[in-house]
């Protein structure tokens, strides 16, 4: 079954709901499994048929990505029953393939938000009462951990309870396969049909969790293995002399964003030889309220405020944040004027690369067969850096599932950098997501040996301008919640795929992907298909990308351009942003 016939069904499923909601919230208030407070929030909207809708008109659907949605009771909120029912799923996935594979196991995490740890709880006692072997940590842990822990481990699968970036009335469920990638389309298609045919209520197995531990069905994780991915992550260092050098006079202020950051950053910045990393303190304790910023997002500047107050107090070039499940990291740093400005994700991901790059030649450890990978709507600023340096790169689809897949596809030896321009990196060959520990070491490690250079990343990043051109970047984000955004975000895509535009911001067309069908407007083969993104290629050189998102509820425009200089650049992205606000209304 081809990506389109799986999305063609699941929009079916989801209209097969929206006519009987009603009968789902009555459903759910007539099981007599819903506890005291569980019924309360649902007699609460009694009358309100707009949220009744909103809450049943369709299930969290299960993909790749596993679930992410707003906590509450409802098929189409993350709740206990939500959770267990998918586990179940996954469980009848690994259950189909035989009694060693379930002896393998899987290994259960969780981040810092409302109902993780309950969420993570639940979700190892229904694996155990499906008989297959659980490792769950202790407490909180980073995603890339999580990651690490099925490859160390030779898990068939992974669980992480997390929303990521997500604002503090979401949770999520994300599932990962044998190799510590997310799971695969083929493996996802069988959990959603076992999801599809289990009664959240009556068709889950579960046990109690004191007996699945002391019948050794559950093993609680935990130091031990933040040992062990602290030693591969510090296995990725490069240059272990600049960090120290710089030591004594060298500051970073960092922030978890009341995240799982919070514990192995810091440790792993001390174990490259830093001695002066401050932590910002109203940030640096396990918070799923978040109380201190509007959404945990690294890409979003405001939640940086605290961290800069720091900064100007203790005169700190270098600010770096992480997000509750440390899996994407944000940089904000010091200009030539003094003002803090925000490093963006393509612009990280280009000043990683080229110093990768080029310490690897100074310690002369790069490989002859050396490639980067990054999808197609990050910047082309990172095709110009290997080009010049004689390094391949890879495109892939937005999702770091696609760039695990063709670092299995291309081997490990040569591979030096994975990234996408929403802050996600990956280095190393213990990992298969976005890793924002080791990201985070790299950052630093670069920082101090720019400052042994005299430079600081802010300077580095208008050299790297310099040396390679000039390229500009913008991401439009246009939400469009509830019943009314889904069939708004289809038929805006099915409008410019069957009529797209000739001309965007004043500018002609040259080529359109359909990265659906794997076919240009002229009839080319692309060498990417299958999913839902419409690239135009413009006659000046930019493309302009746009996408519905796999996660959250709302459209995304990619904006990727380039000019003689820098303020050239930047003025033709912005003038294809508004081109994206208006192309979306």
């Amino acid at each position: 079954m081809n990506k389109m016939m799986v999305c063609c069904k699941a929009e079916n499923k989801k209209e097969e709901y929206i006519m009987g909601y009603r009968e789902e919230y009555a459903k759910w208030l007539n099981s007599g499994v819903l506890n005291e407070e569980e019924t309360a929030e649902l007699l609460a909207i009694k009358g309100n048929d707009a949220e009744i809708e909103d809450r049943f008109y369709a299930p969290l659907q299960f993909g790749t990505a596993g679930l992410r949605g707003v906590l509450g009771m409802g098929i189409n909120r993350m709740n206990v029953y939500t959770v267990r029912q998918a586990t179940q799923g996954l469980a009848a996935l690994i259950c189909g393939m035989g009694k060693k594979v379930m002896e393998r196991g899987v290994a259960v995490c969780m981040d810092c938000r409302i109902g993780s740890d309950i969420f993570a709880r639940e979700a190892a006692c229904v694996l155990a009462a499906n008989g297959i072997s659980v490792y769950l940590f202790e407490s909180l842990r980073p995603t890339p951990e999580l990651s690490f822990a099925v490859r160390a481990m030779e898990c068939i699968a992974g669980i992480n309870i997390t929303a990521s970036h997500n604002p503090k009335e979401y949770n999520g469920y994300k599932a990962y396969w044998e190799d510590g990638a997310q799971l695969p389309p083929k493996e996802a298609d069988v959990v959603l049909a076992e999801i599809e045919k289990t009664d959240i209520f009556t068709g889950v197995k579960t046990m109690d969790y004191d007996e699945a531990v002391k019948s050794g069905l559950i093993t609680v994780i935990g130091e031990e293995v933040d040992e062990a991915f602290i030693v591969h992550a510090l296995s990725c260092a490069i240059n272990r002399e600049a960090p120290r050098a710089v030591a004594d006079d060298f500051k970073i202020v960092y922030t978890p964003f009341h995240g799982t950051g919070y514990k192995l950053v810091p440790e792993i910045l001390k174990r490259i030889g830093l001695r002066n990393v401050i932590s910002v303190p109203e940030q640096s304790t396990p918070d799923g309220n978040f109380p201190t910023v509007k959404s945990p997002n690294p890409e979003n500047r405001e939640g940086f405020a605290l961290a800069i107050e720091l900064a100007k107090r203790e005169n700190v070039d270098l600010i770096i944040g992480t997000d509750p499940d440390a899996d994407r990291v944000g940089v904000v740093v010091r200009n030539g004027e003094g003002e803090y400005v925000t490093i963006t994700g393509n612009q990280m991901g280009v000043l990683l690369l080229d110093y990768i790059i080029g310490a690897k030649k100074r310690a002369g450890t790069l490989p002859e067969n050396a490639y980067a990978v990054k999808t197609i709507v990050t910047t082309e600023m990172a095709r110009r850096v290997c080009e010049a340096n004689g390094v391949k790169l890879h495109e892939t689809f937005t999702g770091f599932k696609f760039i695990a897949e063709r670092i299995e596809q291309e081997g490990s030896e040569g591979f030096l950098l994975g990234y996408e321009e929403s802050y996600g990196y990956l280095m190393g060959d213990f990992c298969r997501d976005k890793d924002a520990v080791t990201a985070t070491m790299m950052i630093a490690e670069m920082a101090a040996y720019y400052r042994t250079e005299g430079k600081s990343l802010y300077e580095a990043m208008m050299a790297l301008y310099e040396k390679y051109g000039a390229y500009a970047e913008r991401t439009v984000n246009v939400v469009m919640p509830g019943v009314s955004g889904l069939a708004k975000m289809r038929e805006l895509m099915e409008n410019l795929r069957n009529n797209p535009p000739c001309e965007l911001a004043g500018g002609k067309v040259k080529c359109v992907r359909d990265y659906l069908t794997g076919k240009t407007n002229t009839g080319e083969t692309l060498p990417l298909s299958g999913s839902n993104v419409l690239y135009f290629e413009m006659e000046d050189g930019t493309s302009f990308i746009i996408r519905p998102s796999g996660t959250e509820p709302k459209i995304k425009v990619y904006i990727l351009a380039s000019g003689k200089t820098l303020d050239e650049a930047n003025k033709t992205a912005d003038s294809y942003a508004s081109a994206a606000n208006d192309i979306a209304k």
